[in-house]
């Protein structure tokens, strides 16, 4: 198995619970800010069996590159369509939509149904969007997640670290600032990433009971790295239910075997 999938907490595709325990991810969806999407073409680019992808927001479409067959069609041809055979691997499911540069996702039901339907081995989903911005505070309704999502990935960029809180690094400064306590203006710290996975409307609402494992992403260089390493150890100490932060670099979203740089695990120093 894939280093990523196994860092993620996938450990399978198969439906069921691993012998060990594990959780099987049969719908995964990525929520946050700093790659969202690389994430997600990484891991389809790393699991086995067959894969949707897919999103409960607008998006912009999978880029050639990935190799995805993209549907676009109205929600009740995209079921009929995810039925039919097909010789990708990896198919993406999306409506039309009137912004320029996007297509719409479906209804987080429906997300389901398109995972019977085309009788998948696992379904990504993006669930949120962040306008290209390295951190956010989520909205109220924010994610839009299935019902049953098996385990859903919080990113976050390392980019951001050390940056002013402004709107040239995150998406909603203002809302993350009345949750971190961090001025507008003032330069974002490992303890502020604590402070905001931390709050109840903060980078973890909405998401539950359900598995998660937090992502920071664009960790590119040692300097990064050792920041996002603080950052992960604030996170682990704000927010017992953890239980590890991954830090990857996904500039090669294709290229999934050096996307993990480091798991932050509780309890290991």
């Amino acid at each position: 198995m894939s280093d990523l999938l196994r860092a993620l907490g996938i450990r399978g595709i198969e439906g069921i619970r691993d012998i060990d325990g594990g959780i099987v991810a049969a719908i995964v969806a990525a929520i946050g800010a700093g790659g969202k999407k690389s994430l997600l073409y990484a891991i389809a680019a790393a699991a086995e069996g067959r894969v949707a992808w897919t999103a409960t927001v607008h998006t912009p479409k999978p880029p050639a590159r990935t190799g995805i067959e993209i549907e676009v069609a109205p929600v009740a041809s995209l079921l009929e369509r995810a039925a039919q055979p097909s010789a990708a691997r990896v198919r993406a499911f999306l409506q039309p939509s009137a912004k320029t540069g996007r297509v719409a996702g479906i209804e987080a039901d429906d997300v389901e149904r398109l995972h019977a339907a085309g009788d998948f081995d696992l379904t990504l989903v993006k669930a949120d969007g962040a306008r290209m911005r390295g951190i956010k505070a989520p909205r109220p309704g924010e994610p839009v997640l299935p019902p049953t999502t098996a385990r859903v990935l919080a990113v976050v960029s390392a980019a951001v670290l050390g940056r002013p809180l402004d709107e040239r690094v995150a998406h909603h400064p203002d809302r993350i600032a009345a949750l971190t306590g961090l001025e507008p203006g003032g330069k974002i710290a490992p303890v502020h990433f604590g402070r905001l996975f931390a709050a109840g409307e903060g980078a973890l609402q909405g998401t539950g009971r359900k598995p998660v494992t937090v992502v920071i992403n664009q960790v590119d260089d040692d300097e990064r790295r050792a920041a996002a390493h603080d950052a992960a150890r604030a996170i682990l100490d704000a927010v017992p239910g953890l239980d590890r932060v991954v830090l990857t670099r996904l500039d090669r979203p294709l290229e999934p075997d050096r996307a993990v740089v480091e798991i932050v695990a509780r309890g290991v120093q």
